[in-house]
């Protein structure tokens, strides 16, 4: 059982807006370039990369799709902070 994994992420407020970016990411758009025009995350500035980080660190819902979901396949999962576009680089 993987104890770490490597994400990036787009927040934004509301679910149409995520799933316009799901869409976007079908039609082949690069995942940085969303993050840095659409994410209300600092990390958005980055390509919404977050780095490593361990199992727990993140809010449950997070968490679970960062350690259960597809590596490399985008995921939507709603938080406390709004909705998120999740990429597992890979995990360790």
């Amino acid at each position: 059982m993987a104890s770490t994994a490597h994400a990036l992420h787009i927040l934004v407020k509301h679910k149409e807006q995520a799933d316009d970016i799901m869409g976007q990411l079908k039609k082949g758009a690069k995942f940085q370039t969303l993050a840095k025009k659409y994410s209300t995350c600092p990390s958005g500035k980055n390509g919404g990369d977050l780095g490593e980080f361990r199992r727990g660190q993140m809010v449950p819902q997070f968490d679970k799709i960062c350690f259960t979901g597809e590596v490399l396949t985008p995921h939507l999962v709603k938080t406390k902070f709004g909705y998120h576009v999740v990429k597992v680089l890979f995990r360790t």
